[in-house]
């Protein structure tokens, strides 16, 4: 019998159910701190998430240069990739100590390099060690331990297999799990066909929650719309956005008042470069290049008129030496006033 919430806090856990009804993706090299702070401009109450960072990136290296956020960017999520228990602990011990709000353990990722460094999609083979590290982390901590999955890997994809795995993790202490609904096949195929081929399979996360009803379901992969989230949150508890987030985010603007029951009106897009240029100015100061931000808001006015030569103005001229927030300014001169 899986008893829900008897390892972790269990207000701390009952809250997040809410906080993660809407989230964008940990995505390697696109979610790190200046798109997150971006992000946080669109929508006020969405959980973000980290980049994953390894436990041996964190124990051995610069660890601050990992962690360092803006307390703006709250609620905010880090991902750990490792299958140490002992030093998932510690790393989740550092997260907590930095104030994050959440560790999430990346049980996902299909690459080879992931792989070589056993962590991410592979342990779904080991739902005991899985299982452990959450206990570990649980026990180190008060903050929730998350796990973000996928449906299965190569031939080990049957529904018994995938509710094994959820159910260990579960009685560890885990409460709430992040399904990219499509199975990984952890050789032929690259990271970005494993996000592509294997066809998106929504009603297995929808079974896990009607069979274990007590814990949270986020369902992650292939959600491109909100119309298409609402019609999602009536079968699962929360919905995960990756690439059109990042590739389209003022798809965030209208998160909160849609999905999220905050009375508000979407802000708009000159509105939200407006309250990032003294955001930019501060960081330019502390020798952040220009193009460290400029790159993740490339997407702003996709689809709008003008959106061609925003692109076009930023790419070719926030990589310049010395490049400051005028670069960003001048291209917003190519762009029209949005609506709503």
């Amino acid at each position: 019998m899986i008893k829900a919430f008897d390892a972790c806090s269990d207000a701390v856990q009952m809250s997040k159910f809410k906080s993660h009804r809407f989230c964008v993706a940990p995505m390697l090299d696109w979610t790190d701190r200046h798109c997150r702070f971006f992000h946080r401009l669109l929508s006020q109450r969405a959980l973000l998430y980290t980049e994953m960072v390894t436990t041996g990136a964190l124990i051995h290296g610069d660890h601050h240069r990992f962690l360092q956020f803006n307390g703006a960017e709250h609620p905010l999520a880090l991902q750990l990739g490792g299958s140490n228990a002992r030093e998932l602990a510690i790393c989740a011990k550092m997260a907590e100590d930095y104030g994050y709000d959440e560790v999430n353990l990346n049980v996902g990722c299909p690459s080879d390099r992931v792989q070589n460094g056993r962590f991410g999609a592979c342990l779904m083979a080991e739902p005991d060690l899985v299982a452990d590290c959450v206990a570990a982390m649980c026990a180190a901590v008060t903050i929730p331990i998350t796990i973000k999955s996928r449906i299965g890997i190569d031939d080990r994809d049957s529904y018994a297999e995938l509710l094994h795995f959820i159910s260990r993790s579960a009685e560890a202490g885990c409460n709430t799990f992040i399904v990219h609904a499509r199975k990984a096949w952890l050789s032929g195929l690259s990271p970005k066909q494993n996000r592509e081929v294997p066809p998106l399979r929504y009603e297995v996360v929808y079974q896990l929650k009607q069979d274990l009803p007590a814990f949270a379901f986020i369902l992650n992969g292939g959600v491109s719309c909100l119309n298409q989230a609402e019609d999602i949150l009536t079968d699962v508890d929360g919905v995960m956005v990756g690439r059109e987030a990042y590739q389209n985010p003022y798809l965030l603007a209208d998160v909160d008042r849609r999905l999220l029951g905050f009375n508000a009106n979407p802000v708009s897009r000159h509105e939200v470069i407006t309250q990032l240029i003294p955001y930019i100015t501060d960081e330019l100061k502390k020798g952040v290049r220009l193009n460290s931000i400029a790159r993740h808001i490339l997407g702003l006015f996709h689809g709008e008129p003008g959106a061609r030569s925003w692109r076009r103005y930023l790419s070719e001229n926030a990589c310049k030496t010395g490049a400051d927030e005028s670069v960003v300014l001048k291209a917003l001169t190519f762009t029209i006033h949005d609506v709503y």
